[in-house]
């Protein structure tokens, strides 16, 4: 709430794990943002689910899916996956099913963005250094010393950072143009015209 009260506007897309606390707070703050369900989580999640004896052919399954590039591609996998063992490990099934809209909203984003939106990591990779350092430091830190020992090490971490890919299609995002697939609705348009055109 108070992020909002700050003047933090709603963002196109949220990603996130399982964490309830989080899609609850979301949804009532910023009903507007999409949400991603985290692949890497969900597969960790799912794979739980399932006896070692099958993870293995389990987990490409799982990779078909968010590694598709298209969503209609995605769809019958997650379709495969659940015939294959929805019958003798319900848990995993479910555990995959249920979150079903969120794990392919990457889609309709741009497709240069994927990579950095199908999951937390980018982000989690970025704090772990700060949880680390922290972590070993709680009893010995004021609150006001603690936020100042999390910007100097976000500081130092950010010397690393690469840019966003497809950074050029921000602003599409931001003024809301459709992206199909991973590519702007009026490319499609305009390739599925040019292949008619060549073909009549």
């Amino acid at each position: 709430m108070s992020l909002r009260e700050r003047g933090v506007k709603a963002a196109k897309l949220a990603v996130g794990d399982g964490g309830l606390g989080f899609w609850s707070a979301l949804a009532e703050v910023y009903p507007e943002t999409r949400a991603q369900r985290c692949w890497v989580h969900k597969t960790a999640n799912v794979l739980d689910k399932l006896p070692k004896s099958v993870q293995s052919e389990a987990r490409p399954m799982l990779y078909e899916m968010w590694g598709a590039d298209a969503r209609e591609r995605a769809e019958k996998a997650f379709e495969r996956f659940l015939a294959t063992w929805e019958a003798k490990y319900p848990k995993a099934a479910e555990c995959l099913a249920r979150d079903r809209e969120e794990l392919f909203a990457f889609y309709d984003f741009p497709a240069a963005h994927w990579r950095s939106i199908r999951t937390t990591n980018p982000i989690e990779s970025t704090f772990a250094t700060i949880r680390l350092r922290t972590a070993k430091t709680r009893n010995c830190l004021s609150e006001k010393t603690a936020l100042s020992l999390v910007h100097q090490l976000a500081m130092s971490a950010e010397k690393r950072w690469g840019w966003l890919s497809g950074l050029r299609h921000l602003a599409d995002v931001i003024t809301d143009v459709r992206f199909i697939d991973g590519v702007n609705e009026k490319e499609t348009g305009r390739e599925a015209a040019e292949t008619q055109d060549g073909t009549t």
